[in-house]
């Protein structure tokens, strides 16, 4: 990423999260979840409540007992058990496709933008192929309708304080990132789907759109053959593995690398995105608190690895964190939130709109398309629009 992109995309991130226009009249919000079949995601429904100027107008879940708790925790009256009666009857202009399962989003989302609902909000992963998430943007960009999704690290104040140390070669010359799962009982496939689509997003935002991968997916130290492909849990469709080795290559020229292993004793620790230069490695903690710091020397070399690393902050390399407030809207999604409001108003793309989210879906689907292809390098677009273990 050159110099003027970079500090392009720093400024419209801190731009973008300090407006918030006024208007003379509530934001109308719906919120659609699904108790025990994701629920309502991290927050994705009481973060509305955080939001100036936001009237919550109605919840959908057709679960009866947790569409009792949704009224009584978002303090409303208007529940219905069918989020296309709530659409309907409402007509909101902003909603929160809030579970996590993603076999819902596509349908919960085509209706809301079918509704008129002018700004979505959609818990990760954004959907389970890139067939899906193909209509979801052809159908958003045909009605206009601006689509975040939730990968709240893209929001992150310290990320384009980062960006600016690698721009200004803190770190020398960056050769490549490297990134890891959480390694708990969900390793491997699991985990890249339900995880690593947050790792995904970082490896666009450093390094651009990818242009291929080649990966190897185990079960038990094996190739996973067709037998080893299962129904994923949290409906993510077909999924396989319990160790993922994946590769690719980035329109900057960079190379990225993703790995996840079942129980691999880290205790979840593990779970972060290293920007490795000539001079010191950046580490990003997903969902971290720090978020990031960079620890000294060259990589290769442990001699030169002796200092102790240095927390990025807001205010810099090394200085003490001020904006806790702000950090803290991240992680309860105000601030992903107040950008999409703003891309509304403004008819520009949210900060992780579903161009981002989409390509987070394709990095996933094409470790599964390069391993049936043997390890084979696959190419960007992937020419498989399906989920890739179906055609095992």
């Amino acid at each position: 990423m050159n110099r003027r992109t970079f500090l392009v995309t720093a400024s419209t991130a801190f731009i973008a999260t300090q407006l918030f226009p006024a208007h003379h009249r509530p934001r109308r919000v719906a919120v659609i979840g699904h108790t025990g079949r994701g629920n309502y995601g991290h927050g994705l429904d009481v973060v509305w409540q955080q939001i100036p100027g936001v009237e919550i107008v109605g919840v959908a879940d057709p679960d009866e007992q947790g569409l009792k708790k949704a009224l009584t925790r978002l303090k409303i009256e208007h529940g219905f058990s069918d989020y296309r009666k709530m659409l309907k009857e409402l007509r909101p202009e902003f909603v929160s496709v809030a579970p996590r399962h993603p076999d819902q989003h596509l349908e919960m989302a085509l209706a809301a933008i079918q509704a008129g609902v002018k700004g979505l909000y959609i818990e990760k992963p954004f959907c389970r192929t890139p067939a899906e998430a193909d209509r979801l943007i052809e159908v958003a960009n045909k009605q206009g309708a601006k689509i975040a999704v939730a990968h709240r690290n893209r929001y992150h104040p310290v990320l384009p304080i980062v960006a600016k140390l690698i721009e200004e070669k803190e770190i020398g010359r960056l050769l490549e990132i490297q990134g890891y799962g959480k390694g708990d009982r969900r390793g491997g496939g699991e985990d890249l789907w339900v995880l690593g689509g947050h790792v995904c997003n970082l490896f666009q935002f450093f390094g651009g759109e990818p242009k291929s991968c080649s990966a190897i997916v185990l079960q038990n130290g094996k190739p996973v053959t067709r037998n080893d492909v299962v129904e994923g849990a949290e409906g993510l469709g077909l999924i396989a593995g319990n160790e993922i080795h994946a590769r690719w290559h980035l329109s900057s020229g960079l190379t990225c690398s993703y790995k996840t292993f079942a129980n691999d004793g880290s205790n979840s620790t593990g779970y972060a995105a290293h920007l490795i230069g000539t001079k010191g490695t950046i580490t990003i903690k997903i969902d971290g608190d720090p978020f990031a710091w960079l620890s000294p020397g060259n990589a290769a070399d442990p001699v030169s690895r002796n200092n102790a690393r240095i927390p990025i902050t807001t205010a810099g390399l090394g200085k003490k964190e001020t904006q806790h407030e702000k950090i803290a809207s991240v992680h309860n999604h105000v601030l992903p939130v107040r950008d999409l409001i703003d891309a509304v108003d403004h008819d520009r793309a949210p900060l992780c709109d579903a161009r981002q989210g989409s390509m987070a879906v394709e990095m996933i689907c094409s470790v599964f398309e390069s391993h049936r292809q043997n390890g084979a390098l696959v190419s960007f677009p992937l020419a498989e629009r399906g989920n890739p273990l179906s055609k095992f």
